[in-house]
């Protein structure tokens, strides 16, 4: 084999001599030829074609740092396949985004912006009833994917981030919580289906090299969080390469001239990955006919599930954006259609800095303004995307599922000729309807904020710093978050829940509502929690309550204090009366003080469980108390 490979290598290095540039451009390189495999030297070849001839500068000879120069070769080969075209082409694309960029080129040059068509969602509403009975019936056709590939490092948490807890009161994880929700949905939606189609919802989760052992671990220390091994795909994105200059050399590692320097290259990633790893039509296959992206730390996102693929379903959506009521030039982007000058149309996310601009430039004076809703007439995206999978498939099938991609080199001044550090190209999976064509039916759906987003993604010193009024986005809030969405809810059905009050926790002022927490197969619809009360119920704010089944009724309860029930599947449980207690107890925690775990700190708070009524089910049957 020894032998073969260095006559492969010979026959490539007379191919490479009949060009004098290349023999001049790399003269190290051919001094290890022999060294290299047929399937390397055409590597070689290539980044030599590429203009990438620096890689070689300071190779010594043949005999010296061999197994390095090979691991060179083995990265560049990894980094040739990951990428839709390979190198080549991320390098040629680099050189056009880079041109465009010192050119300072308009991306929506010749677009004009116009608000698209979609559905605006109000809670409890008899549309919002009617397109979630629609979502759960269409859930067993689903798959979803998570977007997992970050760490919690800009939360100040050092773990994964779906492993962070959604919230205090039960320390349910991001990513339990999830899983939990889908197996609802899942169980809701085959008892409507009776046995027609698919009975399991599966879940794909994109990771890195950052995440992918610890989801993994996540996943097997907790069975699972109770789905089957069998429903979960764990993907892996690969990083790229990180350029130089504004030709797209690619950049060595400063500690190692054997070693490309890389960067993750985006969410956008994972349309490559589902279609090259075949998922995507093994679903379709199987008579899947929806796929839902979301983010990994989204804990109300769920609650928007149903009525947002019960919309897909009804209106026919190839694609259907989840979105916020935004205010105008908010820090979120829009959902805008833009229509060219030349007959071409889109519908897509156009971030806040550029839809202020890009509408002053197109006759409308005032830019992004609020209209009579007091909102702007651009909803916020918030990077939930439900697909219709048949459409899509077809079309990754003409793009390998590469993305539209976006440079943001930082120069070191106005010449523009030089960086400050490497930068690489970006993709981010919204931009996916960019290349589709004008017939695709792309819309959105607008939920209010409360029920749909509160995203943990600033640490408590960044959080601190945001303007009063606008969104904190932290741990904190984020817990906060679920509390009031809960007790709106509750609100909504009848029941009658105190007002918040203000408190602050690490630099942050929030609306503290009373502790409610459910499990998701307690309730995931507006009906279904509705059907679970009765009566004359009351929360006060100093109160908790934990519900833990899935038949547990509310009837004239009168709860001050803590409340945790229990139940298992087939106990049918009726929760009333009156539960006077000192109940769980909000207390402040220095978000400095290193005795206290990361996950406490990042909230400002913690929760002392000072006196509760629990109440727990094992066994099926009916119970009344």
């Amino acid at each position: 084999m020894a032998t073969h490979n260095a006559g492969s290598a010979a026959d490539d290095l007379s191919k490479l001599q009949i060009d004098d540039w290349a023999s001049s451009a790399a003269p190290n390189l051919q001094k290890n030829l022999s060294l290299l495999s047929s399937e390397q030297v055409e590597l070689a070849k290539m980044l030599l074609e590429m203009n990438q001839g620096h890689l070689f500068q300071h190779w010594p000879e043949s005999g010296v740092e061999d197994d390095d120069k090979r691991a060179f070769f083995d990265q560049i080969a990894r980094l040739n396949a990951s990428y839709p075209g390979g190198l080549a082409s991320y390098i040629k694309t680099a050189r056009e985004l880079l041109a465009d960029s010192k050119a300072g080129k308009n991306p929506y040059e010749g677009f004009t912006p116009s608000v698209p068509s979609g559905e605006v969602l109000t809670f409890g509403e008899d549309n919002f009833v009617q397109f979630e009975d629609a979502g759960i019936r269409e859930a067993r056709k689903a798959a979803f994917v998570l977007v997992a590939g970050g760490l919690g490092e800009r939360l100040g948490y050092n773990g994964i981030k779906v492993a962070l807890p959604l919230e205090s009161t039960t320390g349910t994880c991001f990513l339990q919580h999830y899983i939990e929700s889908i197996l609802a949905l899942q169980e809701s939606s085959c008892k409507l289906a009776q046995g027609e189609g698919p009975t399991e919802i599966p879940l794909a989760i994109m990771t890195s090299d950052d995440t992918y052992l610890r989801t993994k671990d996540l996943l097997e220390k907790n069975a699972y969080f109770g789905m089957k091994p069998s429903q979960i795909k764990l993907l892996k994105q690969e990083k790229v390469a990180c350029l130089d200059d504004n030709d797209a050399r690619l950049a060595v590692d400063p500690h190692n001239k054997y070693t490309i320097q890389t960067k993750p290259h985006g969410h956008g990633d994972v349309h490559s990955l589902l279609y090259s790893t075949g998922l995507l039509k093994e679903w379709h296959e199987a008579g899947r006919r929806w796929v839902l992206f979301f983010q990994d730390t989204n804990g109300l996102l769920f609650k928007a599930i149903p009525a947002s693929l019960g919309v897909s379903a009804i209106k026919e959506y190839h694609v259907n954006s989840l979105a916020v009521p935004r205010k105008a030039k908010e820090a979120i982007g829009g959902i805008t259609k833009l229509t060219h000058q030349d007959g071409r149309t889109m519908v897509i996310n156009v971030e806040y800095n550029q839809l202020d601009p890009l509408l002053r430039a197109t006759g409308h004076a005032d830019g992004d303004v609020n209209c009579e809703t007091g909102f702007s007439p651009f909803p916020g995206n918030i990077n939930q995307l439900i697909f219709e999978i048949g459409p899509y498939l077809e079309e990754l099938s003409k793009t390998g599922g590469s993305i539209k991609e976006f440079v943001n080199p930082k120069y070191k001044d106005s010449t523009k000729t030089a960086f400050k550090s490497s930068t690489r190209l970006e993709c981010m999976m919204q931009d996916y309807p960019k290349t589709l064509p004008p017939s695709a039916r792309v819309g959105f759906t607008v939920m209010d904020a409360w029920l749909a987003y509160a995203p943990v993604k600033n640490n408590p010193e960044d959080a601190a710093k945001v303007p009063k009024g606008n969104p904190y986005h932290s741990a904190t809030s984020g817990e906060m978050a679920i509390y009031r969405a809960n007790s709106l809810i509750l609100r909504k059905v009848g029941v009658k829940v105190d007002e918040p009050v203000q408190q602050v926790f690490n630099g942050q002022e929030v609306d503290v509502w009373p502790r409610i927490v459910w499990k998701p197969k307690w309730g995931l619809t507006y009906s279904e929690i509705k059907s679970k009360v009765g009566g004359n119920c009351s929360i006060t704010g100093k109160s908790t309550i934990v519900l833990k089944g899935k038949s547990i009724n509310l009837e004239n309860l009168a709860l001050d204090g803590a409340l945790v029930v229990d139940a298992v599947d087939g106990a049918e449980v009726k929760v009333g009366g009156s539960v006077h207690n000192a109940g769980w107890i909000i207390e402040n925690v220095d978000f400095k003080d290193a005795s206290v775990p990361e996950e406490v700190r990042i909230r400002g708070f913690k929760i002392n469980k000072i006196e509760q009524v629990e109440k727990t089910y094992k066994e099926p049957g009916n119970y009344s108390n």
